[in-house]
């Protein structure tokens, strides 16, 4: 391809609204341009990354045995009910409806489509297992699209599904994916963590993502550099910082304190109740059921926790009004000592804690000594806070990390949660009709283009891994004015395009500094300088963008050297 004929609008400065690394670099190296917000149009380098992602997870999935299907985006709402996601899913799902007013949405995921068709052609286990996916645009309507491709609110995802008779099949397909996932990463030159993960509006009793780390992540993974433990933020358990208790077994002590309403204020208007030694109260209404979470005052509730120790989506934080009624007081001085009839549920974190001090269920006041075996005997002990740095690893004992980290991928174990809801059923070998067991596996596309570009850049732009690169290899003639270097730059091209290279010939009317840093900031791996001084000598200069490594070669080496350079970026490592 020659840079005279293809589209490849550069952009000397970095967007004023663009944040993460990736979005800057993506929109001056002319990969996309925003349409709205977090939409975009892939201008053809960046659509030329994404074919190229998309190859090798085309490969890696037909490598375990999956079939491609490419199903519609726009779904019938009665599909979605039939799952019950319809009413679970709220503004984030895209809604419409057709002249007819029939209820349609836009497609998050295919769970639905995908079981509806099983569900009208499998009969028998003997038609089992199937690994079925496709790559196809998605859509969410994110609240705040930002950090371009990378939360965007249309995006393209490979998602694949799996059906098993039993869940040893359920299994084994997804150590197949988790598997394919690894060689994925690696071959996109991407160092992924494998970590536990929350389900949520998926279902199902297992799942894990595939993460990178990075600054621009928006999300949080707890990770032990001491033994194999890794968990995203919401499924991470860890060992709380221990504090030291006073050996005491006073009576409880109500006293006065106007005014005051959070952990902080209460610190500084009592200097004995510091965060650590305060029981936090929260009310939340779990299936129309009052329900109270206690922390200690410096931990942070995580709300995913809620569903995994309830066994419930359906909870929201209490009204002022509903505190009011169910306790007898407002936000602030709330407490479970002494409560009845209400489920009160307390992180592991307060397991033998004494001396502490709570909300006394009435306005402006709070309770003294409270020793939590003694005064809270009906706790249920679970865990409930978000993990922090430097917290103890359950497996090991040693010191937590917490990183930012790009989600790459995630992989659940369905189980029967939508053959159950949409009456997908097979004959299994003792002729017993029973639900299908369902996995399923998604994959963000651009998403992953992104994170190898935050993974792999520099101050000059882009330095694209050889496997994903829109082109390979960049031939530069010092001037298109020089006819014997135009010559010989055009032999070149032509000679590495018939060797089945993909080559851009930058036959601008340009000077060379400027040739040299669009090419830097499109990250082309491997660049050949083709100039009058060099051929004096019969030398090219080829040069790699990564490693900025450059000689002098033989013209009657060029073909073999590129070849050889190939074979070693084509292996190298992730970062």
């Amino acid at each position: 391809m020659r840079w005279s004929q293809i589209f490849i609008p550069t952009l000397r400065d970095d967007p004023a609204d663009a944040e993460a690394i990736s979005h800057k670099l993506m929109l001056r190296a002319g990969l996309v341009r925003q349409l709205a917000a977090g939409v975009y149009s892939k201008l053809p380098l960046g659509y030329r990354a994404s074919r190229n992602v998309e190859a090798i997870v085309r490969e890696e999935m037909e490598r375990i045995g999956a079939q491609e299907f490419h199903l519609p985006v726009i779904h019938p709402g009665e599909l979605w009910k039939e799952s019950g996601r319809w009413f679970q899913i709220g503004d984030e799902m895209f809604r419409l409806k057709d002249r007819r007013s029939g209820d349609y949405c836009l497609g998050m995921t295919h769970e639905e489509v995908f079981t509806a068709i099983a569900r009208d052609e499998l009969r028998s286990y003997r038609q089992l297992p199937q690994i079925w996916f496709q790559i196809q645009t998605k859509f969410r309507d994110e609240a705040r699209p930002k950090s371009g491709v990378l939360r965007g609110r249309e995006f393209v995802m490979k998602d694949s599904y799996t059906f098993d008779v039993d869940f040893a099949g359920l299994d084994v397909a997804f150590d197949k994916h988790a598997e394919a996932y690894r060689r994925i990463f690696e071959r996109c030159g991407i160092k992924a963590i494998s970590v536990q993960a929350s389900s949520g509006a998926m279902g199902g009793s297992e799942s894990v993502e595939f993460m990178s780390v990075s600054d621009a992540g928006e999300d949080w993974t707890v990770t032990c550099d001491s033994c194999d433990y890794a968990a995203n933020l919401e499924k991470a358990v860890s060992v709380a910082g221990l504090v030291e208790d006073p050996d005491e077994a006073s009576s409880i002590e109500k006293f006065e304190t106007p005014g005051v309403r959070t952990i902080d204020a209460l610190a500084k208007f009592d200097g004995g109740a510091k965060p650590e030694r305060q029981i936090k109260t929260l009310v939340y209404v779990v299936e129309d059921q009052p329900t109270l979470f206690l922390l200690r005052g410096d931990h942070e509730l995580g709300e995913v926790k809620i569903a995994e120790v309830t066994g419930t989506t359906e909870f929201r934080p209490a009204t002022p009004e509903e505190c009011q009624n169910t306790l007898g007081a407002l936000p602030g001085s709330l407490g479970a000592v002494a409560v009845n009839d209400v489920t009160v549920y307390a992180d592991d974190a307060l397991k033998g804690r004494r001396a502490m001090v709570t909300g006394a269920n009435e306005n402006d006041y709070h309770l003294r000594h409270v020793s939590v075996d003694r005064d809270l005997p009906d706790v249920r002990f679970v865990s409930l806070r978000n993990a922090v740095a430097g917290d103890g690893c359950i497996n090991c004992g040693n010191e937590l990390a917490v990183k930012k980290t790009i989600e790459l991928g995630h992989i659940f174990k369905l189980g029967v949660r939508y053959s159950e809801s949409m009456n997908l059923t097979v004959l299994n070998d003792a002729g017993k009709e029973v639900p299908v067991v369902m996995g399923s596996y998604g994959i963000g596309i651009e998403r992953l283009v992104a994170a190898v570009i935050e993974a792999y850049h520099d101050d000059n732009g882009i330095v694209w891994p050889w496997s994903i690169a829109p082109f390979h290899t960049i031939v530069t003639p010092i001037s298109i004015k020089n006819e014997e270097a135009m010559g010989v730059a055009e032999k070149i091209y032509e000679e590495l395009v018939e060797a089945g290279f993909t080559v851009l010939f930058d036959d601008r009317d340009e000077r060379p500094g400027v040739k040299f840093k669009d090419a830097d900031l499109i990250g082309v791996p491997l660049r050949i300088i083709v100039g009058p001084k060099g051929l004096e000598k019969g030398v090219v200069e080829v040069a790699e963008r990564g490693s900025g490594e450059k000689d002098d070669v033989a013209l009657d080496r060029v073909m073999a050297e590129v070849q050889e350079r190939a074979e070693r970026l084509g292996s190298q490592p992730p970062r």
